[in-house]
């Protein structure tokens, strides 16, 4: 995976480059905190992987990018608030490392900077890129507002599921593509096939995440094994098992999810439920069929499949993480 190495170089080296120096320093300090945590950068990545399809130079494209990598950091900056994390990426978020108003505040003004890195487009491609980034900024807003409301919903329905997903995950995968495909003046359809690409293949990589808390190899993973029923969360797996069950199952299902306790026997219980309904199978079927309707919108793309490989290699990358 050389080529995800050498966009996300370009990404670093971006934020060395814009890195913040501004007062007062206990606002700007946190949003360089944040932004040097690491990860893989994969939403700036895209975007340049996007641009490239189309053209070489990559210059044009690098401040949209850390536009991208900007609001990805705001919204995480607002999520750990909300869900009280204590860490990210291993290392201390950043209202426990400062104090919850300086995270909010640092969070609105990288905002606010994620915006002014589209300010140096020219004025035909501005107002595209700037529409679509702050449709997509709404749409996540909404993600995030559906998560929280399922929190306290007794039933969430498939639609309602990835309804939710789509706006907190997959819009601003979408959002990166389309907006590379932008920035180097692709033609409008390509430009929507990749958005709509990345739409097909951010659901697929969240139903792939939900499935690899349960059924993946932890060690691999590197998450919390069953980290979602511990914390009662109503993933694609719940939906799917509410769906499949009969009265006595659905109730039993019910039961623990209304359980605040972190017990192995509420893990076991619930895992096996879902083994007894096939929801790991039902799962790994909806993931093959919006991988595949993916895949359609990335072929009807105009650029050579010598230039799309890496766009294969990633869509292996994202959803192939445990053999």
């Amino acid at each position: 995976m050389g080529f995800l190495k050498k966009y996300k170089n370009i990404i670093e080296a971006a934020i060395e480059e814009y890195k913040f120096t501004d007062q007062p320093a206990q606002l700007y300090e946190p949003m360089n905190y944040i932004l040097h945590l690491g990860g893989k950068r994969l939403r700036p990545v895209i975007l340049l992987m996007a641009y490239n399809l189309f053209k070489d130079d990559l210059k044009p494209a690098v401040k949209a990018a850390l536009g991208i990598e900007y609001f990805h950091n705001f919204s995480l900056m607002h999520d750990d608030i909300m869900d009280r994390a204590a860490l990210r990426r291993g290392k201390e978020t950043v209202h426990t490392k400062y104090d919850e108003n300086i995270a909010i505040l640092s969070g609105d003004a990288l905002l606010v900077k994620a915006f002014q890195m589209l300010e140096d487009l020219n004025p035909a491609l501005f107002k595209p890129c700037f529409q679509l980034f702050s449709h997509t900024a709404l749409k996540v807003c909404e993600g995030q507002q559906y998560d929280m409301n399922f929190e306290e919903q007794n039933d969430v329905s498939y639609g309602e599921y990835i309804h939710m997903i789509t706006g907190k995950t997959a819009e601003l995968c979408a959002c990166a593509l389309k907006m590379g495909a932008l920035v180097a003046e692709a033609d409008e359809e390509d430009a929507e096939n990749l958005y709509e690409f990345g739409l097909h293949l951010g659901i697929a990589f969240q139903l792939m995440d939900d499935y690899l808390d349960v059924f993946g190899d932890y060690e691999v993973v590197g998450k919390k094994h069953a980290g979602d029923i511990c914390e009662n969360k109503k993933t694609i797996l719940y939906i799917l098992a509410k769906q499949q069950g009969n009265e006595k199952q659905r109730a039993e299902l019910d039961f623990w999810f209304d359980s605040k306790e972190e017990k192995t026997e509420k893990i076991h219980t619930v895992v096996k439920l879902f083994k007894d309904l096939d929801v790991d199978k039902l799962c790994l079927e909806l993931i093959n069929d919006y991988t595949e309707q993916a895949l359609n919108c990335l072929e009807k793309i105009t650029a050579s499949e010598e230039k799309k490989q890496d766009f294969y290699e990633l869509m292996d990358y994202l959803l192939i993480r445990e053999s």
